[in-house]
């Protein structure tokens, strides 16, 4: 374990220090993938570079608690504005969560430039159709599959699970789903900026199908939305409008803000050993584990 251990309590803070400086140089890329690097649990088993969509070329990771049985399942959508980011680089993710006894199932999806959207829409869809049919290979309980998500992957998530189109290209619904997490998710980002216009259609199509929040009409599964005060790439007001509507709609949804917590930093929460300052791995947990039991 990293905190009894001073030689992986010395690296961590180096990489933490790395990590943050490339914050400063807005490098969010090597940001994560310095992050990635720590060290692999050994209570989890793994299981990288499993096709999913072969006339794509998309894989994903699965993170399995060893000897799991009928365990909840999350698939994690990383972020990187729907033009970056791979999935290896989350895997601190997928072991935080398979060490608290989730199968956890990290899939990559299309990018622009090389498609726009809705495309990486239909890899999500397809990712949570093989989580569904795959989940007891690795202990997993397919009645208890949750989506989840980090900024633009929080998007992605959020759309699968209001947006009933995508889910039902591959004969399901939203309410297949037990439950929905985004980590500062963009969820009503209008108005577009930088390459938005272009990956969702500047028209008036593009900006109303792009936003979670158009679609969340009461039949969603439950959501949990986890936002940083000091959010300024995905601004509170995403978590705070959602969770507004869907209360508004009789939907079930929580909201917790973190003050003083920013855009990556409520993902550090979820890494080995770094004492993060916002509880959402344990939100997180606490949320997967009353929802999934009310779907046993």
């Amino acid at each position: 374990m990293i905190g009894t251990n001073p030689g992986l309590r010395n690296l961590w803070r180096a990489l933490v220090l790395c990590a943050g400086m490339a914050l400063l140089c807005g490098c969010a890329d090597l940001f994560f993938a310095t992050v990635g690097v720590i060290g692999s649990a050994k209570d989890v088993d793994e299981h990288t570079g499993l096709t999913f969509d072969a006339e794509h070329r998309l894989h994903l990771d699965v993170y399995a608690p060893k000897e799991a049985a009928n365990a909840p399942v999350v698939v994690f959508f990383y972020g990187g504005s729907w033009v970056a980011g791979k999935r290896r680089w989350y895997r601190y993710v997928g072991e935080a969560l398979a060490s608290n006894g989730v199968v956890v199932i990290i899939p990559d999806y299309r990018k622009y430039p090389d498609v726009q959207f809705p495309s990486f829409m239909h890899d999500a869809a397809h990712a949570v159709a093989w989580a569904r049919e795959h989940a007891r290979e690795f202990g997993g309980d397919a009645q208890r599959l949750f989506v989840m998500g980090h900024s633009a992957g929080g998007q992605i998530a959020a759309l699968l699970a209001c947006d009933k189109r995508y889910l039902a290209a591959v004969d399901l619904q939203p309410r297949d789903l037990a439950g929905m997490i985004g980590l500062a998710g963009a969820y009503a980002f209008l108005p577009f900026v930088e390459h938005e216009p272009e990956i969702f259609g500047d028209d008036a199509h593009g900006r109303y199908d792009s936003q979670p929040i158009n679609f969340v009409d009461g039949d969603e599964p439950p959501l949990l939305l986890l936002q940083g005060t000091a959010d300024d790439e995905v601004p509170p007001h995403n978590a705070q409008a959602m969770a507004e509507r869907a209360q508004a709609m009789d939907g079930t949804a929580h909201l917790k803000l973190y003050p003083g917590v920013g855009h990556s930093s409520i993902l550090l929460a979820f890494a080995r050993g770094h004492a993060g300052h916002s509880p959402a791995l344990r939100d997180t947990l606490d949320f997967i584990t009353a929802t999934a039991a009310a779907k046993r």
